[in-house]
């Protein structure tokens, strides 16, 4: 069965044209939407063809509880990271809002990396109307990764320990995939490492082997016409990307 490859530049300008989605519509995704959107996801490469990632699907009431548990969570994680004692009490004796899960994401970005997390975030921020040195704002907008954006469907992306970051690179493939598909049917979405600090919360609704680690969450929906949605990172340049070639003697 052979099929009609699309030309480049139309595969060029779809690929450009996909953004993260900041704010999603209430409207549900039809089950079979998923399923065609998952299916296509499967179609990425994989090593020795291994699969070595799970999909937990949270819709609905699944949704919904795993969403209120971080919310609270959040709202006591947040009241802890702001300075002065009376802040910290409470982590002292209930440790409640901690990250129980890939405590490595609270870490800073090196040196490298720092400058084009920071310019984004800058950008992303002003877009949301929360300027430098308000961290009610900041907290209360970062607080919306817990709620999904108001996406109805959330994708929890777990891989399997023994392939360390081989794993991840299969996961990343398929999350690509599965993005793209979603943008080409009408779909938004935004991948979420924000949500990957409490597994405890998503295992108490699904069946999840101790071999496997949640790697991050995706937002899934209908895109609003929030002015976020239009929001567009830079994207660093092929010169910065290419690594050069060690001097030739």
């Amino acid at each position: 069965m052979s099929t009609q490859r699309p030309d480049a530049k139309t595969i060029s300008e779809f690929l450009s044209s996909r953004r993260s989605t900041r704010d999603f519509l209430p409207k549900p995704v039809p089950q079979e939407i998923i399923d065609q959107i998952l299916t296509d996801a499967l179609s990425a490469p994989s090593w020795s063809n291994t699969r070595p990632f799970k999909v937990a699907v949270a819709t609905n009431d699944v949704r919904d509880r795993i969403s209120g548990e971080f919310l609270s969570r959040w709202g006591a994680l947040s009241k802890i990271m702001r300075k002065g004692l009376k802040n910290k009490l409470p982590l002292i004796f209930s440790r409640y809002g901690l990250p129980t899960s890939n405590r490595s994401i609270v870490k800073p970005y090196v040196a490298e990396l720092r400058p084009r997390a920071t310019r984004v975030g800058k950008e992303l921020y002003e877009v949301f109307g929360v300027k430098r040195g308000d961290r009610e704002g900041r907290d209360k907008q970062w607080g919306k990764n817990y709620s999904f954006f108001g996406a109805p469907v959330e994708l929890f992306i777990y891989i399997h320990k023994s392939l360390h970051i081989y794993a991840a690179s299969d996961a990343g493939l398929m999350m690509q995939n599965l993005m793209l598909s979603a943008h080409a049917h009408g779909l938004g979405s935004c991948a979420q490492g924000a949500v990957n600090i409490w597994d405890d919360v998503v295992r108490q609704e699904f069946e999840i082997s101790k071999d496997y680690r949640l790697l991050c969450g995706l937002a899934l929906g209908y895109p609003s016409d929030d002015k976020v949605n239009s929001f567009k990172a830079n994207r660093i340049g092929i010169d910065e990307l290419l690594l050069k070639k060690k001097d030739q003697k």
